[in-house]
């Protein structure tokens, strides 16, 4: 049975109103560092005598961006709370201390008794962002904050704090494009939380077996076709590559399927791979104890790939995408794959495997291939692949890979407007070298050097004619230490790339 994520649910409206005469449990409203008031809280503050000026005069709002103060009964206000927000200086604002300031208010409103809100830092003008752009981002952030990874506990804590509603305060004479806004941030939040959800459950529960159950399910509930190739399937397709990853574990291995048909018949699609080990102990090449620990998260590329598909169905984006995940747990035992091994892949190139901890780049060799039968315009593929990202940029930026300055451009712009970044690196065909093997068609890895363009390279041999991108989301997947969960990055990159791209298709 497929596990859900656990969220409240949260109502999302937007209308027009005056601050002072809200009627809501709580009015959300931002204030500038200096004591320096937004339009909508010197309104309240009007209505109330200055209280507020009086109140932040006095040094009880921090200025650092996020901080907040909550006010009750204030005089001449309709509602019975005011939550000011910081949003620090007014002419240094960002998309990320506006995005902080949301996420601050958020907190604080997930545990309050208020049960509803009127949400005015929206009001908040920033550079080169509209304000459908900034109500998108709170409905994201807001609904996002309702997440709760607790599938798995005997008892979830069921808390009665928080909101049930949130308006948004707005004057527009057409309201269309910010419900437009409004639909797409809370469709992303719900990408999300099944990208979650299924990264951060364990291997024993989320197996590929459990991923094509997700995926046939979310077929049902949306406008998706779904089919899932059976171990023998894929012999027939010559999909050796993917079945040696396969062969030491005891969990059949799945290659899903989904075909999202809202474009029309001729439209080219964009196809969406995503890498699913469902749990990779290295093969015989094993990984140490605590390189292991995280391997769960092996498969949030597939994970990504549902997500970003849930939320262009819900949103009824006029696009076709085809989603394929190679879905398959990384074992040891008497059949695994061994180093030195030679397989041959779908695409018919041969692969000596050196390492057997390299295995995400061998399976998507097959899915790869599979891809180019849907004469795709653009194909993506999704993965935790290798641990020199998180040396090179850490965990705030995916890697980008691509051989098309086009899809290079589009995909950084979709990054800077999801605010769910990336950072191109360079693909050249020197990286070869560090593949090249006197007995197959290339190795799967190299020498430490250069490691991690060569896994890149590795994957674009089978990308050579079609328009390829590749997203290696190691340090970006899964929050590590204490806090440990999955972040569910980069489903918005990934659904703000098809809407942008549908949206340039439009007359």
């Amino acid at each position: 049975m497929t596990r859900v994520s656990k969220e409240k649910r949260v109502e999302f409206t937007i209308k027009a109103g005056s601050p002072e005469k809200l009627k809501s449990d709580c009015v959300v409203v931002g204030v500038y560092a200096g004591s320096d008031l937004t339009a909508s809280a010197k309104a309240l503050d009007k209505a109330a005598d200055g209280a507020i000026t009086a109140l932040v005069a006095r040094g009880e709002l921090d200025d650092k961006v996020g901080a907040t103060l909550m006010l009750h009964d204030l005089p001449g206000i309709a509602a019975p709370r005011v939550l000011l927000v910081s949003l620090g200086k007014a002419d240094e604002l960002t998309d990320k201390s506006y995005r902080d300031a949301v996420g601050a208010a958020a907190k604080q409103l997930a545990g309050s008794v208020a049960a509803d809100a009127a949400f005015i830092l929206t009001e908040t003008e920033l550079p080169h962002r509209d304000l459908a752009w900034r109500i998108s981002q709170a409905a994201q952030i807001l609904k996002d904050s309702t997440y709760r990874c607790d599938e798995l506990k005997s008892k979830r804590e069921e808390s009665k704090k928080g909101v049930k509603k949130v308006v948004f305060i707005a004057k527009a004479k057409d309201t269309a494009p910010l419900e437009a806004a409004l639909r797409r941030g809370t469709a992303i939040a719900e990408g999300m939380a099944l990208a979650k959800t299924l990264g951060n459950l364990p291997g024993n529960v989320c197996t590929p077996t459990y991923l094509a159950t997700t995926a046939r399910k979310l077929a049902k509930d949306h406008k998706i076709k779904v089919e899932v190739l059976e171990k023998g399937d894929m012999e027939k397709l010559g999909m050796g590559a993917l079945l040696s990853v396969a062969r030491g574990s005891h969990e059949p291995p799945k290659f899903i399927i989904l075909n999202y048909k809202g474009g029309k018949a001729k439209d080219k699609p964009v196809v969406l791979v995503g890498k699913g080990i469902t749990f990779d102990s290295g093969g015989l090449s094993l990984k140490s104890t605590e390189g292991m620990f995280d391997m769960k998260y092996d498969m949030s590329g597939a994970a990504c790939v549902l997500g970003a598909i849930k939320a262009i169905a819900k949103l009824g984006e006029e696009i076709n995408v085809i989603g394929l995940i190679p879905a398959t747990e990384n074992m040891p035992g008497g059949s695994s794959i061994k180093p030195g091994d030679i397989v041959t892949s779908m695409s018919g190139s041969t692969i000596e495997i050196l390492n057997t901890d390299a295995e995400g780049r061998i399976i998507l060799a097959d899915a790869l291939s599979y891809s180019k039968l849907f004469n795709p315009e653009y194909v993506i593929d999704v993965a935790t692949l290798t641990g020199a990202t998180v040396i090179a940029l850490g965990t705030k930026r995916a890697a980008l890979f691509t051989n098309s300055s086009e899809l290079q451009e589009a995909l950084t712009k979709a990054a800077n407007n999801s605010n769910d970044f990336c950072w191109s690196m360079p693909l050249d065909d020197e990286y070869f070298e560090n593949l090249s093997t006197n007995f197959a068609d290339m190795a799967n890895v190299g020498p430490p050097e250069g490691s991690f363009g060569a896994s890149a390279y590795f994957l674009s041999r089978f990308t050579q004619d079609v328009k390829w991108a590749h997203l290696d989301i190691t340090g970006v997947a899964w929050q590590r230490g204490k806090d440990k969960r999955s972040t569910g990055r980069p489903t918005p990159l990934l659904i703000q790339f098809l809407i942008d791209h549908c949206n340039a298709k439009k007359p």
